[in-house]
């Protein structure tokens, strides 16, 4: 089962669920489960140039962290791939508000994001989710992409906000100057 998992992973370009994975190869989805996970503690222990993650509902193939600027040496994504500190701020507010229109990732940025928003959207990292009501703003949301990217499963994998939040009387009046706003 191992050679045949890594046969698949090493071929697809999104992450593959437990589920597909024992379908395709007609095993119980435990024990592919279970040799996803041996595989993956396997690579770590072995200090390979790749590893075996879970993100964004499946499992996936990924080069190691510390060899990224090799690997984008050699696929030309090194400057072309990064976020700006707008973007990515802006990024933060829409995954952790979602669904969310511009005017509120507005209003918490203090500044237009309307051509941040559309470089996200370029690249895939959000998307329209509808729309706020009727003639309402359009509603934002991350994609799957966006949990690959970040290498986690699911939007509750997301690391708390908590520890780097004011106070609650400091995030009630944050709050009260939003709605009271734009």
């Amino acid at each position: 089962m191992r050679a045949a998992l890594e046969a698949v992973l090493m071929v697809v370009d999104a992450p593959v669920s437990v589920d597909d994975l024992a379908e395709g190869l007609e095993v119980p989805a435990d024990a592919v489960r279970g040799a996803l996970e041996a595989l993956a503690s396997s690579y770590r222990a072995e200090q390979r140039g790749f590893e075996l993650r879970a993100a964004a509902g499946g499992w996936r193939i990924w080069s190691h962290p510390d060899a990224a600027p090799l690997v984008a040496r050699f696929t030309g994504e090194a400057a072309s791939a990064r976020l700006s500190k707008a973007a990515l701020e802006t990024l933060a507010i829409i995954a952790y508000t979602q669904p969310v229109t511009r005017a509120r990732v507005a209003a918490v940025r203090g500044v237009d994001v309307d051509s941040v928003v559309r470089t996200l959207l370029t690249r895939g990292l959000v998307t329209e989710a509808g729309r706020e009501g009727p003639g309402g703003g359009i509603l934002y949301r991350t994609t799957t992409a966006f949990l690959e990217k970040i290498g986690v499963d699911s939007l509750e994998d997301l690391p708390p906000l908590a520890p780097h939040l004011p106070d609650d009387t400091e995030i009630d009046a944050l709050l009260d100057a939003l709605d009271d706003g734009p």
